[in-house]
């Protein structure tokens, strides 16, 4: 279960990027002018209108978001920022800040942008749920859900905001909220794999196995490569006892562990949110003498710093 912030967008028209550059310029020679002398002869400069100025904030905020898009976050953040400038009465350039600046990991910066966001669009359901997000990546799952929860009173069908209300509930130790939070999700988006997989992860812990093993395994029809599931469905196979099982299993856990070492580690899994039951039994699985040689090199390989599975 990696971390996930709600995608958001500016989508407006605006001009095109050069343009919006060449405004950027006469701005820069307004700001850089110096006051001359009566007689000196002053060259003319071109005072832009209110709507031409909008124009250039947008084009600039497009150029952001296309940053954005290519992983060049601290890029677009500096770009957002000049957005913001010159439109700081637009909520959604200080929502493009705010997710170019948590994609770049200015977590202290966000907040700060969204509680300006909040201040121009209350009402704005994406706001509420950056700050839930961003809550729970700072470690407070309470005020996650509170915001979260807000969110969705104005917003009732983003997956996304569920999928995170699971997580924060499940952090609280609400793990029956947290099901209903991460079915709500998939049931809103059919495809939402890391919904699926948290609600096996849940329902393993209450001791509903065959249950847990069906979500995986649907999960990996979805998301083949994901290391995850691929693990834990092999952890809940060996958890069975059966010889056939046992083989599925070692074949299942030598495939996660090289798709993601992290995984070896249980204060990885911790992290993932995998309850003690199924960490305590892929401890045991992994502990199989068939897998040392995978195992040892997980461990050579592991950087619990980050996944090195695509965080979707």
């Amino acid at each position: 279960m990696g971390e996930r912030v709600q995608r958001r967008k500016i989508t407006a028209a605006g001009r095109t990027g050069l343009t919006s550059l060449l405004a950027a310029g006469v701005l820069s020679a307004i700001c850089l002018g110096a006051p001359q002398p009566a007689q000196a002869l002053v060259p003319y400069v071109y005072v832009p209108r209110e709507q031409e100025l909008e124009g250039a904030g947008l084009g600039i905020a497009q150029a952001a978001g296309r940053l954005l898009r290519m992983g060049q976050a601290a890029d677009a953040a500096r770009l957002a920022a000049l957005t913001v400038q010159l439109l700081p009465d637009d909520p959604r350039g200080w929502l493009l800040l705010a997710e170019a600046q948590l994609r770049s990991n200015q977590t202290k910066a966000a907040g700060i942008t969204l509680t300006r966001a909040k201040q121009l669009d209350p009402r704005n359901a994406g706001i509420w749920f950056a700050e839930g997000s961003l809550a729970l990546r700072n470690g407070n799952p309470k005020d996650a859900i509170g915001l979260l929860q807000e969110g969705l009173k104005l917003d009732g069908r983003n997956a996304g905001a569920y999928f995170d209300l699971g997580n924060a509930q499940l952090l609280t130790g609400n793990s029956r909220g947290a099901l209903a939070d991460f079915e709500r999700a998939s049931a809103l988006r059919a495809d939402f794999w890391e919904a699926i997989n948290n609600q096996a992860l849940v329902l393993f812990e209450q001791g509903e196995r065959q249950a847990a093993l069906n979500r995986w395994r649907r999960v990996l029809k979805i998301k083949p490569d994901a290391a995850e599931p691929t693990l834990a469905l092999a952890a809940g196979l060996f958890a069975q006892g059966q010889p056939k099982e046992r083989e599925e299993a070692i074949k299942l856990a030598g495939q996660a562990l090289n798709g993601d070492p992290n995984y070896v580690l249980e204060s990885y899994q911790k992290e993932q949110l995998w309850g003690p039951k199924l960490r305590a039994v892929t401890q045991l699985l992994l502990a199989e003498q068939e897998l040392k040689p995978v195992v040892e090199r997980a461990h050579a390989n592991a950087s619990p710093e980050g996944n090195t599975e695509e965080d979707l």
